[in-house]
Order: C-alpha cells, then structure tokens, then sequence
C-alpha cells in the first residue's frame, strides 16, 4: 500500500513539473501569453450576449433561469479550460498514435499515458477558467458554491480528458481516427451550452450516458442551484470510474501500437 502511495505521489511530482515546463515555454512571448487569455474571456463574453437578449424576452428557457445560464456557461467553460490547458495533448492523442509518436513517452520512467498528454499547455484555455469564475461570481457566490463549483470544475475537465481519450485510442484499431475522436469533442462542446431542458427523448438519455454532458455540465449546475449530496458522489464516482476506464483501453490499444522510430526528447 506504502509503494502505491509513494508512486503516485512520483507520478503527480513528475505530471506537475512536467505542466511546469510546458507553461514556462509559453510565457518566453508575455505580450502573446497574456493577448491569448484576454482575448478568449473577450470571445466567450460574446456568446453570453445572446442569452441576455432571449431572456429579455423570456423569464425562462428549459427550465433555466438567467443565473443558471450564467451557470451552466461558466461550469462549461472552466471544465473545457481545465481539459485543456493541464491535458492538451489528449485532443491530439489520435495523431501521436497514429504517426507513432509515442517513443520518446515509452522510454521515460513514468506514466505513458499521463506525460504524453500533460507535455504540452493551451494558454488560451486559462482565460476559459478565468471566464468561468466570473460567471460564477455574477451568478450569486458563496464559499460552499465556490468550493463546489471547484470540483465540478476538475471532475468535468477530467471526464472530458477522458472521453478525448477513449476515442483517440480507437486509433490503435482502426488507425486514423482523429475526426472521429474530434466530432466527439466538438458534442460534449457544444451541448454543453444548451439548457437540457430543451432535449427530449432519447437525445436526452444520450447527453447523460453516451455522450457524458449531464456528468460535466448538467448535474453540476443543478447542484450548485440545490446541493445533494447524492447526485455530487455520483459525478464524483463516475469521473473514477471513467478514468479507469480510459487506462484500461489506452493500455490495452498499446500493446498493438507501431512505432515510428522518431525520437523526440522530452522534458
């Protein structure tokens, strides 16, 4: 038990320097580092506009008031904000599979799944976490919420990061899968930012099994309007489950993965 514990301690010492150096080769530029988070809190307060426009017209849509608006939008974007910038690599994963880019992750002593989707840092998604929290704010805050929302926030990112990787890993079968695995992304995206009100049937039933969006953005939002701590464990639960998920099939698929014979170091 000692040595599981003392391995993933390793592990997380080694993911967190491993993001500390792909941030740090993003700040060389700091006038492009900071242009890329201002200009996507810019981008996404855009699209908030249009909600502000339909709900002066209506009090309520789907079932959603305006503040759960702000709510549902900000939870989306601080979860997409965290599987991007810690995990960035996973939306790309079915690229490095398939050109077998791999190597330099195999030959290192660590996780091959967790370096290879933590070497790089997308800048612009801190300005989705940032734009996220002040959603949050505008929307009525207090501790509990923060705190909440917090781990929503990782829970979220964590399961998107795995959904990407599921379906990049369908590149270990079936070769280039990467607008398969870019289509799946791009559902969990935009769904997210509807009321899941306004879905019926079975597009509903999909949005919370199939494609994971009540786990990431629906509950969590019903949670921060009326906690229970019954539906919290469940997003809890299901983020683990799924994760173990995500291991289980990354490392079966590499067992038939080719290599390219391209060595690129790491850091």
């Amino acid at each position: 038990m000692l040595t599981v514990v003392k391995d993933i301690k390793n592990q997380l010492k080694v993911t967190c320097i491993s993001i500390k150096y792909a941030l740090m080769r993003e700040m060389i530029n700091k006038a492009s580092f900071l242009m890329n988070i201002i200009f996507m809190i810019l981008n996404n307060s855009c699209f908030i506009i249009q909600w502000i426009v339909i709900y002066s017209l209506k009090s309520e849509i789907g079932g959603y008031s305006f503040k759960q608006i702000l709510l549902l939008w900000g939870i989306s974007a601080s979860t997409y904000g965290f599987a991007h910038f810690f995990f960035k690599k996973s939306f790309s994963l079915s690229d490095t599979i398939t050109n077998g880019k791999l190597d330099s992750f195999l030959v290192q002593p660590k996780n091959v799944l967790i370096s290879a989707i933590t070497s790089e840092v997308e800048v612009s998604a801190i300005g989705d976490m940032i734009y996220g929290y002040i959603l949050l704010f505008l929307s009525d805050i207090n501790i509990f919420k923060f705190v909440l929302f917090t781990l929503f926030t990782i829970c979220g990112g964590i399961v998107i990061t795995d959904f990407a990787v599921i379906f990049a890993s369908l590149s270990f079968w079936i070769g280039k899968s990467d607008t398969v695995a870019d289509t799946a992304n791009d559902l969990i995206t935009n769904f997210s930012t509807y009321p899941d009100g306004i879905f019926k049937g079975l597009s509903k039933i999909l949005l919370y099994t199939i494609i994971p969006v009540g786990i990431t953005t629906y509950i969590p939002v019903k949670m921060l309007t009326e906690f229970k701590i019954s539906l919290t464990a469940i997003v809890i639960v299901m983020s683990i489950i799924l994760t173990l998920l995500t291991f289980g099939i990354f490392y079966k698929g590499l067992k038939k993965y080719s290599s390219s014979n391209l060595m690129i170091s790491k850091i």
